[in-house]
């Protein structure tokens, strides 16, 4: 059975630190700083533009391109309205399972990775490592991927050794994921103009245009569940893009028309259809929409801020990423998913990519979410023979 340890502890030390996205997650990123270089390993942190987040990524082994990069993210959802049976922020074990928010989405994954770069750092020094192992860390993934880019992009354009290999970590249960949908989503707000609702007729109701955008993105996802889909959408769950309306708000009162409405906009795109021409349609509809608006009163407006843009991740023809982690877990299967993660990001700038992390994702931001002890133990295995592949 492989040796644990070393991995749980870090386990404890991570979830203690509640790295939820509207946070900073600098305390986090303080201890790994501290914790790699007690390993003899140099870390590079990237802060967000405001400085109250930071990326890391570091490289153990000979300076030389052909390695692998574990790819983590540092933040979590809230816990805020869920009735924990446990401290959310403490690991508690129970029935084989290790509870903590983010045990399993993804500081489990990011604990065995940190493990795994501390005994590459003792294999380097006995001169066995061939390639390099590299670790990058990143914030705001559970809000749109969004702190990934600048870190890669410094990884890229501040001589990092480049890697051939990225292993996103998101529960997989240790399977090979070697395609999922790509995002994009959009904050709407919608500016009415009041009237009393008797005159509803001279005033711009904020909320029910909305709902006129909102109806599109209904009639869209009729048409695409209608439509027989393409061999790249037919492994995903659904096989279609889909449009996707979670929160909105809006309105003083019920006898006033609303004068704001404010809602998430976001779209899951499957490979083979194009985000470019997905958001064109959109702002199509939002112009036809708001010039109807305006001719009612001048003042009326949608405005449009993009929240995040995740690429998909495009299945590979005999790629590196995913002919390692096969040859690692023995798995041969074909596995997409419908939900994003920065291995798109990565791909999109050059790497070769494929999630693959323990876990189960069904887990993941739940109410006492969990990772088995049994998948914390294939994980660690996993990196032990990660660690033996790159010294040969």
């Amino acid at each position: 059975m492989p040796n644990t340890d070393e991995a749980r502890r870090l386990l404890d030390r991570l979830v203690a630190f509640p790295t939820v996205s509207r946070d900073s997650n600098i305390p986090l990123i303080d201890f790994v700083e501290s914790y790699l270089g007690g390993q003899g390993i140099a870390s590079v942190r990237v802060p967000n533009e405001d400085g109250t987040k930071e990326a890391l990524y570091a490289h153990v082994g000979p300076e030389i391109d052909g390695g692998v990069v574990l790819s983590g993210h540092t933040d979590v959802v809230p816990v805020d309205g869920q009735d924990w049976t446990s401290d959310p922020f403490t690991v508690t074990e129970r029935d084989g399972k290790l509870f903590g928010r983010g045990s399993c989405d993804m500081k489990g994954f990011d604990a065995l990775a940190l493990a795994a770069m501390a005994k590459a750092a003792r294999l380097h020094k006995e001169g066995r490592l061939k390639r390099p192992l590299q670790i990058a860390l990143s914030y705001d993934e559970e809000i749109g991927c969004t702190g990934a880019p600048p870190m890669i992009d410094h990884m890229v354009s501040h001589g990092l050794p480049r890697a051939t290999t990225v292993i996103v970590g998101e529960p997989s249960m240790m399977k090979a994921v070697t395609g999922h949908k790509g995002g994009i989503g959009f904050a709407v707000h919608m500016r009415g103009y009041e009237v009393h609702s008797s005159l509803i007729h001279k005033g711009v109701n904020a909320i029910m245009w909305g709902a006129k955008l909102i109806d599109w993105a209904n009639r869209m996802n009729a048409e695409n569940a209608a439509k027989p889909p393409s061999a790249m959408a037919v492994p995903f769950e659904p096989p279609y893009t889909t449009l996707h309306i979670g929160t909105i708000k809006g309105g003083t009162a019920h006898n006033i028309t609303a004068g704001d409405c404010w809602f998430g906009f976001d779209f899951r795109v499957v490979p083979g259809d194009s985000i470019p021409d997905w958001v064109e349609r959109f702002k199509a509809e939002v112009a036809r929409l708001e010039a109807e608006m305006k001719a009612i009163h001048p003042s009326a407006a949608i405005e449009l801020r993009q929240r995040f843009h995740v690429p998909g991740l495009v299945p590979e023809t005999e790629g590196a990423a995913e002919t390692l982690v096969r040859r690692l877990t023995g798995d041969n299967a074909s596995h997409v998913v419908s939900y994003g993660t920065e291995a798109g990001q990565f791909q999109e700038r050059g790497y070769s990519a494929v999630v693959c992390g323990p876990g189960d994702i069904a887990q993941a931001h739940q109410v006492d979410e969990f990772i088995t002890l049994e998948q914390f133990r294939a994980g660690q295995a996993f990196m032990d023979d990660l660690l033996t592949d790159l010294c040969k």
